[in-house]
């Protein structure tokens, strides 16, 4: 009888509590032994859902005093590097959600790391377990569409908005958007082009809606806005049209008394550094070229792919079922359609977690190598610098 696989989970936020130790707890092969988080209260509420016996504040104490197997890291972007590389020393497979590090340096140091550990070291790039983007692999790779040379990928997020209310809003803690949720697309596009080596990256981007002067609604003399929707008189009168509260006790009082950390920071004055819309172009070395458009003011989550070839180009919307190729000369429409899907992100979270426990087991990652993490991240961090300085950046400057 195979035993079950020991889980640590650091970072008891959304990722850490509703994906991946939900879906572990599903599992008949798989424990959760110990959570940890700097939050003691947000950590026993996690506990609590998964039935883990340990909690810890102190990643290092729980690597010490607890028998792992793997750990799945879900902290802020800026920490992974210092997570990964001390669960790897202690010689655990670990899952670090994407990006694998905010910068090229960080990603090096994790891949290092992992090959002296001899360790399975993933990066949780789960849209590639998404069924119909997988369909959309198979179909490239079977050379539907001829020689793939151009991609682009547009992604509205409605609930963008609530990612300016917490710390994904700070470049320190995220890297940036390019990189905390670019990295995303890019790591599908080095996918669906069989990974060649990006050689430049332009980006533009901006701040255009959640600022001071954009403020959705009148505000009355002497009554301010802000600091966060739980305190805000315009939130609790219904007066913000985007104003998002949170119940859940794990980010209640108690919790902030802690830390100070809330989720619901006002998204029009927080200081904040990164973007709420941007367009990203790559280009390849073998000359293909990708476009990443994302947007986080807008009433519509999906994603919208176009992959175009010598032979025909392929459509689909994330949030569907159907893939869309049109032949190039013919014009003959075909389409593919999946069966439906359950999971998160169309399905493909329940996939990741599957393909990590069995790396775990193999000892060999099947899928989200370090090394196509590094080459994501390196574009959301030409990316960011092409923001910043306002010029295109050559890869080489990174790799």
């Amino acid at each position: 009888m195979i035993p079950n696989l020991r889980f640590g989970i650091v970072g008891t936020g959304s990722r850490g509590t509703h994906c991946f130790g939900a879906l572990l707890k599903q599992r008949s092969d798989c424990i959760i032994q110990a959570v940890c988080d700097r939050n003691r209260t947000r950590a026993e509420f996690a506990a609590s859902r998964f039935g883990a016996p340990s909690v810890y504040t102190d990643l290092e104490e729980m690597l010490l005093r607890e028998p792992l197997d793997a750990l799945i890291i879900t902290t802020p972007d800026a920490t992974h590097e210092e997570c990964a590389i001390r669960a790897l020393r202690h010689r655990l497979s670990v899952l670090i959600d994407k990006p694998l590090a905010t910068t090229v340096a960080g990603c090096r140091h994790i891949i290092r790391e992992a090959q002296l550990s001899g360790r399975v070291a993933m990066t949780g790039f789960n849209l590639r377990h998404a069924p119909l983007l997988t369909k959309l692999k198979q179909i490239v790779d079977e050379g539907v569409l001829g020689t793939v040379f151009l991609v682009e990928n547009r992604e509205f997020y409605e609930n963008g908005r609530t990612y300016m209310a917490r710390w994904n809003g700070q470049k320190a803690d995220s890297g940036g958007l390019w990189i905390h949720k670019g990295c995303h697309d890019f790591d599908v596009f080095n996918w669906l082009l069989g990974f060649p080596r990006p050689r430049k990256v332009a980006a533009f981007s901006g701040m255009n809606v959640f600022r001071p002067d954009r403020l959705p609604f009148p505000t009355r003399d002497g009554v301010p806005p802000g600091p966060c929707c739980s305190q805000c008189p315009y939130a609790s009168d219904g007066t913000c049209p985007d104003a998002v509260r949170y119940d859940d006790p794990e980010w209640g009082d108690a919790a902030r008394q802690q830390d100070g950390y809330v989720k619901d920071s006002c998204m029009y004055n927080s200081d904040l550094s990164t973007h709420d819309n941007g367009v990203a172009v790559v280009e390849y070395e073998n000359g293909a070229r990708a476009s990443h458009l994302e947007c986080f003011v807008t009433g519509l989550t999906d994603r919208f792919y176009t992959v175009v070839g010598t032979l025909g180009q392929a459509s689909l919307s994330l949030s569907g079922r159907t893939i869309t190729v049109l032949k190039r000369w013919s014009h003959e429409t075909v389409t593919y359609e999946i069966p439906e899907v359950t999971g998160g992100h169309a399905g493909a979270d329940p996939g990741l977690v599957e393909s990590f426990v069995q790396a775990v087991r193999s000892g060999t990652p099947d899928t989200s190598s370090c090394e196509q993490g590094l080459l994501a991240a390196a574009i959301g961090q030409a990316a960011e610098l092409s923001r910043e300085e306002n010029r295109v950046v050559h890869l080489d400057e990174l790799l």
